[in-house]
């Protein structure tokens, strides 16, 4: 039935698509989650068009900050910006305002208990690693979950190097790749204002009443469309 690369955002790993990954592995795709953290945009783009020459022509899934990372990569088959950032020319996730007020609350700089430090959306301004503060992450990316997925993803949730969120991509896919916006209407991560007009850039675009993650909460969902796209490739070729 075809690959799919799927990319997670900032302080996650490719464990939160496990479910996601399994239930395509189910019915056939081929999947591939890439480790990010490289230090830079620049840097986790590169891992990410690894996995598309990998494949071929493939489907790409961007996650938050992995829309920026997705942006950027050639040859790819269809986008799909999952509640994610869709930059053009010169354009940061940072300077679109980066993460919500609640997010930027959650982040603290690694070794300093209680700080509230955030830049980016997600890294602070002193420049070093940051993590977010379980009790808060929880609501912010999660809220919608049950709690013991959310419980599972936030123990998932990794330590951040600064910096990514103020990157730029060095092109810009959506221009002339097929893509698909998913706006998450109940996320308290990124504005679901804000996704909306960064949605207008895509080719199609759809709402799901849920929050940041639905990877987590509604897996079937995220299955359902990468099937769908695929699907879409296959009548192309």
């Amino acid at each position: 039935m075809g690959g799919v690369v799927l990319v997670h955002g900032l302080y996650h790993q490719a464990g939160h698509f496990g479910v996601v990954a399994a239930g395509l592995r189910r019915v056939g795709v081929e999947v591939v989650v890439p480790e990010l953290h490289r230090g830079s945009l620049r840097e986790d783009t590169r891992v990410v068009q690894e996995a598309v020459d990998g494949f071929g022509v493939a489907p790409v899934v961007g996650h938050s900050y992995g829309g920026s990372v997705i942006t950027g990569v050639r040859g790819a088959g269809h986008l799909v910006y999952l509640a994610a950032f869709v930059l053009d020319a010169g354009e940061s996730a940072a300077g679109w305002g980066g993460g919500s007020a609640a997010l930027r609350e959650a982040v603290v700089a690694v070794g300093e208990e209680g700080a509230t430090r955030g830049g980016g959306g997600a890294t602070n301004r002193g420049g070093g690693a940051t993590r977010l503060r379980p009790e808060l992450a929880a609501g912010v990316l999660y809220g919608d979950c049950p709690a013991p997925l959310a419980r599972r993803a936030v123990g998932l949730l990794r330590e951040q190097g600064p910096g990514c969120g103020r990157g730029v991509p060095e092109r810009q896919g959506w221009r002339t790749t097929p893509s698909t916006y998913v706006v998450c209407a109940r996320d308290r991560a990124i504005d679901p204002g804000v996704q909306r007009r960064m949605a207008a850039r895509c080719g199609e675009v759809r709402e799901w009443p849920t929050g940041h993650s639905p990877f987590v909460g509604r897996p079937e969902l995220v299955v359902g469309l990468v099937r769908e796209v695929l699907a879409g490739l296959g009548e192309r070729r």
